[in-house]
Order: C-alpha cells, then sequence, then structure tokens
C-alpha cells in the first residue's frame, strides 16, 4: 500500500499484485475473481458435508432421474445430504424406493420459497443447489467439493448441456450417449470465455450463481441470507450479488458437468422473461448501471452509501451533505451518526439547547429521503461501496463518481484520499468496496491490520484529494432557481448560436452563387480570348502574306531599274 507522502499523487498508485499466500488461518487470498491460486488437486480427501437442495413442481419422471443421477455420485454418500423440496404439486411427489433422500413439503408457491424450505432443513457444510430436471454425471459433486475445501467462500457452477432426447425410464450408465447431441448453457461459456474463465477482473462475476447446479458454502448464505422470495424471477442472480458483496469467489467447473432435460423457460422465452426480472432486480442489485438511468430516482439498495458524524456541528455538516446530495452521483445515501435519540421536545428556549447543533441538523435533514440519522454506523451489506467522509471536507460536483470510477476500472479495494497532511498527522477521506473487505475479513490473521489483507485481495491506492475536488470551503450548490437560469442562459446561447449558423450557411449559399458566375465569367473569357488569338493568328498570317508579296513586287521593280 502506498503511504500518505510528501507528494501525494494526482493519479492512483495501485499495489503490485503479491503472490497469493496462505493466511494464519490457512485460507489462500484470491486476489479479485483470479481463483486460479486456489489450484484444487485432482483428488481431496472428503471432509466437508453437502446438502443438495432440490425443489420440484411436478415432473416425477425428470425427478426420478435427477435422484438416480445423484446416488451415483463418486463423493461419499455418507457426507451426502439430498432433500427434495415438493412446491404444492397435485398429486404429491413421491420417493422412489431405496434413494436417501428426504422429502420437505412447501405450499407456498415460488421457486426461491421452496429453495429456503430445503436450505432451512439443510446440515451441511456445502449447499448445492440443483434443479429437478438436471442429472449430474458421475463426478459432478466431487468436482464441486475440490474447490470448497481448498477455500471456504468458493461459490462454484458446473457446466449444463441441454437435450431434447427422450426420457429413459431408467437412468443409463452413458449419459453423453443418451443425451447428445444437446446444446450447451450458451450465455454462460460465452460469459467465461470473455473474461478468461471469469478471472480476469469481471465487472459481475456474480452472473454465474444459477440455481440448475451451483454450490455455496453455508456460512456464505448464513452471512447473507435466503433468498429473496418477493422476486418474481432473478432470485438466483440477486443471491449471488449479495454473496459477492460477502466475499465470494465465483468458479466455473468444467469437470462439473450436467444434462438439463429439455429447454428453460428463458430459453424459449428470453426476452419477455428478462423483462420481468429486470423490472425487480434493478431496485436490489446496483451493480446493473445500466438498469438505472433514471437520474434522480432513489433505489432500493444504493450504490454507495456516504458516513459522516453528524455531531460535528450544523455548520460544518450542512456543507457536505448538500455538495454530496448536489452531485453528479444520485444512486447515494447518506448516514450521519449521532445520538439522536436523546433529543427532546425543547420549544421555548432553543438557544439555550445544549443540543442546538444536533437540533439543527436533524431537524433540516429528518425527511431527505437520501440523508438517514443513526446512532450507529448501520450499512447495508448490499451497498457496493462505503465512502467515509471526515469532518469540514465536501466533494466537488463530479468528485464521487471519478472514484467511483477509479476503484471500478483498478479493481481496487480501497482508495484513500489524502486531504491533509500535517506534524498532527493525516486525514483522510475512503472509499471502500464492500465484498473486498468482506473477503479480507475471511483471510485476515488475527493480527493483521485489515487494510492490507484488502491490499492483498483486490488493491489500495493513495490520491491527492485537491485534484479529486475536495475542499474545506465549498460553494454553495445550486438551487432550483440557479438551475432554472442557467437553463434559460443556455437556451438563449443555443438560439443565438442557431441564428449565427444561419447567417453563415446564407454566406456561404452566397459566396456559392458568386463563385459561380466567377467560374461562368472565367469561362466565357477563356472563350473571348480564343477568339482573339485566332483572330491575331489570322493577322499574323495575313500580314507574313503581305510582306511577301511587297518584297517580291520590289524586286521585280529593281531589276526594271537596273536592265534600263
Amino acid at each position: 500500500m502506498t503511504p500518505p507522502g510528501g507528494a501525494a499523487g494526482a493519479s492512483a498508485q495501485p499495489t503490485p499484485r503479491p503472490t497469493p499466500r496462505h493466511t494464519a488461518a490457512g485460507h489462500v487470498r484470491v486476489r479479485g475473481n483470479d481463483y486460479r491460486v486456489l489450484g484444487p488437486p485432482e483428488h481431496v480427501t472428503p471432509e466437508l458435508t453437502v446438502s443438495v437442495v432440490i425443489p420440484a413442481y411436478g415432473g416425477q419422471d425428470k425427478l426420478d432421474l435427477v435422484l438416480q443421477g445423484l446416488s451415483r455420485q463418486t463423493y461419499p454418500a455418507a457426507l451426502t445430504e439430498i432433500i427434495v423440496v415438493d412446491n404444492g404439486t397435485s398429486p404429491p411427489l413421491r420417493l422412489p424406493g431405496g434413494t436417501a433422500a428426504r422429502l420437505v413439503v412447501c405450499d407456498k408457491p415460488g421457486r426461491a420459497t421452496a429453495r429456503n424450505a430445503g436450505l432451512a432443513e439443510a446440515t451441511g457444510d456445502v449447499i448445492f443447489w440443483l434443479d429437478s430436471d438436471v442429472v449430474l454425471t458421475r463426478g459432478a459433486i466431487e468436482a464441486h467439493m475440490r474447490w470448497h475445501h481448498a477455500a471456504p467462500y468458493a461459490v462454484v457452477t458446473g457446466y449444463i448441456r441441454f437435450t431434447e432426447a427422450p426420457l429413459p425410464e431408467v437412468l443409463p450408465d452413458d449419459l453423453e450417449a443418451a443425451f447428445e447431441p444437446a446444446e450447451p448453457h450458451a450465455w454462460i461459456v460465452d460469459l467465461v470465455e470473455r473474461t478468461d474463465g471469469l478471472t480476469a477482473n469481471p465487472q459481475r462475476p456474480f452472473s454465474l450463481h444459477v440455481g440448475g447446479a451451483t454450490s455455496v458454502n453455508a456460512r456464505l448464505i448464513a452471512a447473507t441470507g435466503p433468498m429473496d422470495d418477493d422476486l418474481i424471477l432473478g432470485q438466483d442472480t440477486e443471491l449471488g450479488y449479495r454473496l459477492a458483496q460477502a466475499g465470494a469467489v465465483f468458479v466455473p467447473e468444467p469437470q462439473a458437468r450436467a444434462y438439463h432435460l429439455g429447454p428453460t423457460m428463458r430459453m424459449r422465452d428470453k426476452q419477455p422473461i428478462d423483462r420481468v426480472s429486470h423490472a425487480f432486480v434493478a431496485d436490489r442489485i446496483p451493480a446493473y448501471r445500466w438498469l438505472r438511468g433514471h437520474p434522480a430516482r432513489r433505489w432500493k439498495i444504493p450504490y454507495v452509501t456516504v458516513v459522516m458524524d453528524g455531531t460535528v456541528g450544523y455548520d460544518t455538516v450542512r456543507p457536505a451533505v448538500d455538495a454530496l446530495l448536489a452531485g453528479t452521483v444520485p444512486d447515494l445515501s447518506v448516514l450521519l451518526t449521532g445520538p439522536w435519540e436523546r433529543l427532546g421536545g425543547e420549544r421555548r428556549a432553543p438557544l439555550k439547547d445544549p443540543d442546538l447543533e444536533l437540533v439543527l441538523v436533524h431537524g433540516h435533514y429528518e425527511h431527505e429521503h437520501r440523508v438517514r440519522l443513526a446512532s450507529a454506523e448501520e450499512i447495508d451489506p448490499a451497498v457496493p461501496f462505503v465512502l467515509r467522509l471526515p469532518p469540514g471536507w465536501a466533494p466537488g460536483e463530479d468528485t464521487l463518481a471519478r472514484l467511483l470510477d477509479l476503484a471500478r476500472d483498478e479493481g481496487l479495494g480501497l482508495v484513500n484520499v489524502l486531504l491533509r497532511e500535517s506534524a498532527d498527522g493525516v486525514v483522510a477521506a475512503r472509499l471502500e468496496r464492500a465484498s473486498a473487505f468482506a473477503r479480507a475479513r475471511i483471510v485476515a490473521a488475527p493480527d493483521e491490520e485489515l487494510d492490507d489483507a484488502v491490499d492483498a485481495v483486490s488493491g489500495v491506492a493513495w490520491v491527492d484529494g485537491e485534484t479529486y475536488g475536495f475542499t474545506a470551503e465549498p460553494e454553495p450548490p445550486a438551487g432550483r432557481r440557479a438551475a432554472y437560469k442557467a437553463r434559460v442562459e443556455a437556451q438563449t446561447e443555443a438560439a443565438r448560436r442557431a441564428g449565427e449558423n444561419e447567417r453563415l450557411r446564407a454566406q456561404v449559399e452566397k459566396w456559392k452563387e458568386e463563385a459561380g458566375r466567377w467560374r461562368k465569367s472565367t469561362v466565357e473569357l477563356r472563350r473571348e480570348v480564343g477568339t482573339l488569338r485566332r483572330q491575331i493568328a489570322a493577322a499574323n498570317r495575313a500580314q507574313q502574306s503581305l510582306r511577301a508579296m511587297v518584297s517580291t513586287t520590289m524586286r521585280r521593280a529593281l531589276r526594271k531599274r537596273l536592265r534600263g
């Protein structure tokens, strides 16, 4: 990490990528999503238990084949728990004889609800989401579990192929012969190929978390909570986002293969499905920036939360908060911490109230929907970025946007902003990436500074505050009248320039006409010059003939005179 010095650079100075190492707890540090450093061996000694959760609604014939596939897995059956959740099938689903699976009934409709019901019953170290129409190849679970033995924060997804082959009554040993030709999970294959296997700093690796055949460490789910059953579609992607916020690394495992018996609903109706999904996940996944095009509206999960001390005085708090609210990043919330609960209802002598400064801040922002007043720091873990702003400093209009671009483009987990450096120490703002800090907490040694662990898993940079627009004496933000005046002036200037443009166009047309006349005059002049040249040539020829005639006559006359 680059410490503050005599001259903090104007641009970021990301730390060179360190050699991945184990922490005192034995966890390998994965930088970004480059899971290759985990390098699990081909075979591991199985120790972790796994719970396979299968939500099902109808499709008894497909479920029977799925359970047959699970009975043939190479991962030890003693470490495998299978939970089938009947999501209101009529007549109810049954478990075939000889299966080790347990049946749970969940009458409330919805795949997320059914998965959560199975999750509540699960006891495994790893949760394996499996759809009731996805048949795993023999080594699929073992291939997943290799990664979970290597790191406690892995999310692993297998490669699914979609088959239209007739369903057999008994699952054959050779699945490839029975189910090929089949189509790949095209968008996942494309995502993996475009990002070098999700290792080339992808912006949204959590998109890999799909419910068809994905496994997650149970402690990660405990940290994030279950699936959001308020969502109609996209529940698995939304949970994947929260897993990323909890520090997960996402691994595509080609040896974990499976066959989906028939096409998915999304394959049949991609655009209508996306339309429904996007309408809901936009509120919950700030990383989907293209779904948040509105310039001013509020979202359930903001893109960034700014934390400030609300007790440092009204005249100190207000300029900074107002500057944030007037900036080019509207997708934010401001958290002002302070003992707001102790404020009373004093009305008779407000100027003598010892808590007057708190009263003013509280009264000024109590009803501002993007400002929250809390006695302790309470930040939704789904918020991607947190800016910690010290008292007395305010950002410029585009400051926050520039810092976010820097963190996003460089994949940084922490951007320190040097505001002031003196003999008393350093004053700095901090832009923190929540997912990097979550992973750092998983891998940090007991006596290790958390920022150093963040540096190892994501990178840390220092930048100069003045260069990024921070100031201790901010200008008041432009209000509605100022904005209206500026808009009117801009419209007037635009009209003036449009008129000037028309005038210039008319002048150009005039010049074109005049140039045409000159061209015509030039042609006529050339013709006249040609005629004159021809006339001069004829006169020259006549003159030469006359000279010749005069010369001949004079010679004849001279001869006659000499003879006489």
